[in-house]
């Protein structure tokens, strides 16, 4: 936990405890490990942690330190890094005047042996985001180089505040000619998702980053691409960021855009993030070169989906109907699969899924970390669909697995060479 300074350290006599929904688990040397590298540590604020009193033997909320009277403590949470899905929240109880959390994902966290835990499982080992080979300086001179290559380029400009201001590992990647380039393109979506990064009409909760405010013409997204493309063995370039809309908003542009790709080299994998809600515009980009779909989704129940993702002129029906269009035309399909413990991992969401496995066998489930308050998306998925005791992370990790053997697992968007 950690006092009104900021300041973390370990209360004597109790234990670290983890959330699941309504749900307490203690953590022990079982079910954590080792914090990631690259993880960050929260105070979470007007809240207070639930921890095990080891004598008494009971969970006990605590919103003050017992050794130090009047001094407030408040929950520590982990924000892992990429790679990692949570299997716990860090636990804790809301004051009446406690606002909205920030958009980050809030895992368990505790202390052990001189190390910081982790309630967090690897799903994905590839080191594409490990801020170890990101240096500051390396990507500074991969900027300078870009500006002498195409420095007219709007999307190389907007790709350097993301990988300088907002500190974005995809837009650093770029730079230092690595795996994935992004390349946002869409100022528009047509869902409004509670946990949207780009833009938040409540003013309870501050955006992560500005959403681009031009489309960039084909010919800069392209020069973009192939550069990448080029400098780079099993690239990927990727349309569809936290920066952005939807791009299947942006579909004409974006169809041109790969049309120019694919006229000047058949190497790389070009991929396109979206939520999927239009089949016809999925059908065009695959027509015109497209290699791979990733589809978000934060439940496979229908009204669940619905209370997250807040469709407009779209709904669930859309985005399978997507999906079935990508498997017609046998391309590789991913799922951005919304991961919060206590929903992901109860009977109901678990049959949900696979339900939708045997009737849509996509290629890979990408476990992902759902960045929005838990305690309140807990309540508001299960404010219209009653849901079961949850089963745990990563018993449901390896129910599904078993289930599926051929559906593969990860985080990122894998190059075509890795589809088989």
């Amino acid at each position: 936990m950690a006092n009104h300074k900021g300041e973390i350290f370990d209360l004597e006599g109790y234990a670290a405890v983890g959330m699941a929904g309504s749900s307490f688990v203690p953590l022990s040397t079982d079910n954590t490990i080792e914090m990631p590298y690259g993880g960050e540590l929260m105070l979470l604020p007007d809240r207070g942690p639930v921890l095990y009193n080891i004598e008494k033997g009971r969970l006990e909320t605590l919103y003050e330190n017992p050794f130090e009277p009047n001094r407030p403590i408040f929950p520590v949470a982990a924000f892992n890094s990429p790679g990692y899905v949570i299997s716990y929240i860090s636990a804790y109880q809301e004051n009446e005047s406690a606002e909205y959390l920030p958009l980050f994902s809030y895992g368990a966290a505790g202390w052990h042996n001189g190390v910081f835990r982790s309630a967090a499982i690897l799903v994905d080992s590839e080191r594409r985001q490990d801020i170890r080979l990101m240096k500051h300086e390396d990507v500074v001179s991969g900027v300078k180089k870009m500006q002498i290559t195409m420095p007219g380029n709007r999307l190389r400009k907007h790709l350097e505040k993301c990988a300088l201001e907002y500190g974005c590992p995809a837009g650093k990647n770029f730079f230092l000619e690595r795996f994935e380039a992004p390349l946002p393109v869409s100022q528009y979506c047509n869902a409004r998702c509670l946990g949207c990064l780009s833009l938040q009409k409540n003013s309870q909760i501050p955006c992560s980053q500005n959403r681009i405010a031009f489309t960039p013409a084909p010919e800069e997204i392209a020069e973009i691409a192939i550069t990448h493309i080029k400098r780079v063995n099993h690239s990927v370039v990727s349309f569809g960021q936290g920066c952005e809309g939807d791009p299947l908003m942006a579909a004409d542009v974006i169809e041109r855009a790969i049309r120019i790709i694919r006229s000047a080299t058949s190497k790389g994998t070009i991929n396109v993030n979206t939520n999927g809600s239009k089949p016809d515009a999925v059908k065009r980009l695959i027509n015109a070169g497209l290699d791979s779909i990733r589809i978000s989704i934060n439940s496979f129940q229908k009204k669940c989906y619905t209370t997250y993702f807040r469709p407009v002129d779209y709904s669930f029906s859309d985005v399978k109907k997507s999906i079935d269009t990508a498997l017609g035309k046998k391309k590789f399909i991913s799922v951005n699969y919304l991961n919060c413990p206590g929903f992901t991992d109860t009977p109901e969401e678990m049959e949900a899924l696979t339900q939708f496995m045997e009737e849509h066998p996509v290629s890979m489930i990408q476990w992902r970390n759902l960045n929005f308050d838990p305690a309140r998306y807990w309540k508001k998925m299960c404010s219209n669909s009653r849901q079961g005791m949850p089963a745990g992370v990563e018993r449901a990790l390896s129910r599904i697995k078993k289930k599926f053997p051929n559906l593969k697992y990860g985080y990122f968007n894998p190059p075509k060479e890795r589809f088989k």
